[in-house]
């Protein structure tokens, strides 16, 4: 008979103090809702509430309101206070706070630099704002978390290949790597070859929106057109994998060939729910594809209008679907594994942080279950 103790669910609380890492987290989805009011304030910006305490509320509800045109409105708002290079490096700064304060001990921030030019920056001010405002973070967190940018362009517009320069000219200061994000329908990632060619010419990492809004020929494209290292969310590739009445799981070719390669999965289930990728988090494909062993990791995507953290996600996992403190290192771990940086930093964390952290996490509940048993 085993006396292994039966692993118990941690709590919420064992979930924010374990080690996390985020790889698909946008920076003008996370602002701060007082933040957001302060700073639009100073310039004028009109809000959709009356009272400032309430814009956190309206964010939520707005992005839960089944209308895209609401939902796409919530960003105009942050967006339209993140036009200085002041605003910009405040921002920046308070996600790494808010982020080191939830346990992330390594994450990829994105954003669209060709959004933040309205008042005057040029692309490279923008960068540089933020990579002040990140270092200033990470100063304060005392070397707790690492934060890099992800630089994003959007890919209703033309200019790809330009950001794409620009995140390899600065991935010696703390850009990790380039990603494209907006409307998938309409917008194939084929559009931006051109881009995606260069960064592989420059040996440089991306990601790729892909499968969240449209279905497998989206995440086809990203895959075997464009070269990408990650999916950015990849929640339609469940279409490519049929479970018989008897149990058994047939997976289609290109679900086995992101499985056989082990292609990350940027996972991202509130929001998943909100855009209508999947119904509850009960029925989310990440309890599916956790259990087939695809690199499966956990993110939040944007923490202000999903309401959300790397806790509440987590968390929410184990909840639905029973996972223990060794399935959230899994995630973790899958995670740092698949993260833009060099392989003897990943190492590293993933060593002397990640593995460390859920060990003591582990023998702190195995040792209230013997308590309690006794």
């Amino acid at each position: 008979m085993s006396t292994e103790p039966t692993p118990t669910p941690p709590t919420a609380d064992q979930v924010r103090r374990a080690p996390k890492v985020l790889l698909h987290d946008h920076l003008d989805g996370g602002v701060r809702p007082q933040t957001v009011a302060e700073l639009a304030h100073e310039i004028g910006h009109e809000l959709p509430v009356d009272d400032d305490s309430h814009l956190g509320q309206w964010f939520v509800e707005a992005a839960d309101s089944g209308s895209l045109v609401r939902y796409l409105e919530t960003f105009d708002h942050t967006v339209a206070v993140m036009q200085t290079g002041a605003s910009l490096e405040r921002i920046a700064r308070e996600c790494v706070e808010d982020l080191a304060a939830d346990g992330v001990v390594h994450a990829e921030i994105r954003y669209a630099p060709e959004q933040h030019l309205e008042g005057g920056l040029t692309l490279d001010e923008v960068v540089a704002a933020v990579h002040d405002g990140f270092a200033a973070g990470m100063e304060q967190a005392g070397g707790r978390i690492v934060v890099r940018q992800l630089l994003t362009a959007m890919r209703h517009q033309a200019r790809s290949r330009e950001i794409a320069e620009l995140a390899v000219d600065w991935r010696d200061r703390g850009v990790a790597g380039f990603d494209i994000a907006g409307a998938e329908d309409g917008f194939p990632p084929t559009r931006h070859l051109d881009a995606f060619e260069y960064l592989q010419r420059e040996n440089a990492h991306f990601t790729i929106h892909a499968g969240e809004a449209f279905g497998l020929p989206s995440i086809w494209q990203a895959i075997q057109w464009c070269g990408a290292d990650r999916l950015g969310h990849g929640v339609r590739l469940i279409d490519d994998i049929t479970v018989h009445d008897d149990g058994t799981v047939e997976l289609g070719r290109l679900a086995a060939y992101v499985r056989d390669m082990r292609i990350p999965l940027e996972m991202c289930p509130w929001s998943n729910i909100q855009t209508g990728a999947a119904a509850s988090i009960e029925e989310h494909p990440i309890g599916l594809l956790t259990k087939l062993r695809f690199r499966v990791t956990v993110n939040t995507d944007n923490r202000l209008m999903s309401g959300t953290s790397m806790t509440r996600e987590m968390h929410s996992l184990v909840e639905a679907f029973g996972y223990d403190l060794r399935d959230l290192q899994w995630f973790t771990i899958n995670a740092m594994k698949s993260a833009f940086l060099p392989f003897d930093e990943r190492l590293a964390i993933i060593d002397d942080v990640i593995k460390p952290g859920y060990a003591a996490l582990v023998a702190e509940s195995e040792s209230g279950s013997t308590t309690n048993q006794g």
